[in-house]
């Protein structure tokens, strides 16, 4: 009978970790295991792999626009950084480079 209150005690303590784990693994989108170890959350269909294949693409368009755009940026910063007659001189050897 003294030990009752530790059962019921270490058992809310183990109840409240798998509600807390649980919970976390949903709001993380982590999958969760049936009782046979299968995926229960979330569900994976036809709908969602193709949905998943069309943000990786966007994602990878994304990517190599931004990185264009860092590129762009680069020059302009160095543009407005340089010297003028820095500029001049680089200008000018382009020009000679086009005759």
């Amino acid at each position: 009978m003294e030990s009752a209150p530790l059962i019921v005690t270490l058992t809310v303590i183990g109840v409240a970790g798998w509600v807390l784990t649980t919970w976390m693994r949903v709001k993380n989108d982590y999958p969760l295991d049936g009782a046979w170890g299968q995926a229960i959350y979330p569900v994976r269909n036809d709908e969602t792999v193709e949905r998943i294949k069309l943000l990786s693409q966007e994602n990878a368009q994304l990517r190599a626009e931004l990185g264009s755009i860092k590129d762009r940026l680069a020059n302009v910063e160095r543009i407005v950084t340089d010297g003028a007659r820095a500029l001049d001189r680089e200008i000018e050897q382009l020009r000679g480079r086009a005759n």
